[in-house]
């Protein structure tokens, strides 16, 4: 049900893929709430995914942007800004990708070139994009910047590999530009700590599947899926929210406050029982 929460407001969302994306299901929300969006991706991510069905349905120009290139992020702000007339309210960077992730090359044993790309691909494009609607003095008073984070940026988990580090930044950056925007602009900068979301990025985590049913049976609320972190998203980019900042908002059914549940207890117990 719509409410009209972004009756009037613009913004720019990064990373929708496809229809399991959570920045397509945020597109959807923010559209029926009844702001205006600029879509963007890398070339080859559109020519992959269906950005442009998503944009016939929100009725949004898609403008292509790596998000690690500052020339690239300079033309989207500038062109955005253009289409809007003005400034924006509000951004989601719905970024991560990591090379030692995808060959299965562990931890221990990282490959240095990736990781760095991990790193660019993953956190230091949210600094980019923000430093460079600062200096475009893109984003409205009060405007809203949103950056999806998840929990392996404070606890290890198994098969998260370097993604976690940059997960870590990607939290990093959030508060030392909420900081700075905030002090300037009363702009806020968030990021949201998603339950594991069986995304076309996700699903190539390893074990993504068992981690899944974990943290279901950990959660007492269970699993928050891709159209309740678009939910969450809009309450952030509303009005609502005008004085959170510099957070990282845990979105995960209660999992992160959790030590061990009945539910993975009694998984547990039967596993040791079946066990030779």
């Amino acid at each position: 049900m719509a409410n009209n929460l972004l009756d009037g407001k613009k913004g720019i969302i990064f990373g929708a893929l496809n229809d399991k994306s959570i920045a397509w299901r945020t597109a959807l929300r923010a559209h029926e709430e009844g702001a205006r969006l600029v879509l963007t991706n890398t070339p080859v991510a559109m020519r992959l995914g269906d950005i442009n069905q998503l944009s016939e349905i929100c009725d949004a120009p898609v403008i292509p942007a790596d998000a690690t290139s500052l020339e690239e992020l300079e033309n989207l702000v500038v062109k955005s800004m253009e289409h809007f007339g003005g400034r924006f309210d509000f951004l989601l960077h719905s970024i991560g990708m990591s090379p030692n992730v995808r060959k299965g090359i562990p931890y221990d044993n990282i490959n240095y070139d990736y990781y760095l790309k991990t790193l660019d691909i993953s956190a230091l494009s949210f600094h980019k994009i923000i430093q460079v609607c600062r200096k475009h003095d893109a984003i409205n008073e009060w405007g809203s910047v949103v950056a999806l984070s998840y929990v392996a940026a404070q606890r290890t988990l198994f098969g998260y590999n370097d993604m976690a580090d940059a997960k870590a930044v990607l939290e990093s950056i959030a508060r030392s530009f909420g900081y700075i925007y905030g002090r300037e602009k009363r702009i806020r900068i968030n990021t949201v700590s998603q339950s594991p979301t069986m995304t076309t990025a996700g699903s190539g985590v390893k074990g993504m599947d068992s981690l899944i049913d974990f943290t279901e049976r950990m959660s007492p609320l269970g699993n928050a899926d891709a159209d309740d972190c678009a939910d969450y998203c809009i309450a952030m980019f509303s009005d609502l929210t005008r004085k959170v900042t510099m957070q990282n908002l845990y979105h995960d059914g209660g999992f992160s406050s959790m030590g061990m549940s009945e539910k993975a207890m009694t998984q547990y117990d039967k596993s040791f029982r079946e066990a030779p």
